[in-house]
């Protein structure tokens, strides 16, 4: 199993460098993680919102694997608990996905590209998380995700 994070903006400061950190350290048994980061696109330089969301997008798509199923956060995406979101890698593993991805777009949100290139959205609720706080919550639920699978405990 393949999890990629396709994350627009670089984290800087060291908390959640650290933070993603541990969880990708703790993810390795379990499955081979990576994070790519896209550089985020000022609108002023871009010639607007539109297209810096765009050039945003470009970069998306292309840092996707053609085979992976592509799991895009938004607000507005499927909300699951902690036991459906691994039952759910469960099914996914079951009907041949082995390389997962999921995408976190940028402050201003992801282009129509990146959202008919999705096979589906997942939302961590109805508040707005920050970037940085939402790849340190995918981390996070993606290691918890694979305890669950396997029985394991985690934490009360």
């Amino acid at each position: 199993m393949k999890f990629t994070v396709v994350a627009v903006g670089k984290l800087k400061e060291r908390f959640w460098t650290d933070a993603c950190a541990e969880y990708l350290k703790r993810l390795q048994p379990y499955a081979k993680t990576e994070v790519r980061e896209i550089a985020d696109v000022d609108p002023g330089r871009a010639g607007g919102v539109d297209a810096a969301r765009d050039r945003e997008g470009a970069a998306i798509v292309g840092a996707l694997s053609p085979s992976s199923h592509v799991v895009l956060l938004a607000i507005d995406g499927k909300q699951r608990s902690s036991e459906g979101f691994s039952r759910r890698i469960d099914a996914l593993k079951l009907n041949g996905a082995s390389d997962i991805a999921f995408v976190i777009g940028g402050s201003d949100g992801v282009s129509e590209a990146v959202r008919a290139r999705a096979d589906e959205t997942l939302s961590f609720g109805l508040v707005t998380l920050p970037h940085n706080l939402a790849r340190v919550v995918l981390l996070e639920q993606l290691y918890r995700a694979q305890k669950i699978s396997r029985g394991e405990p985690y934490h009360k």
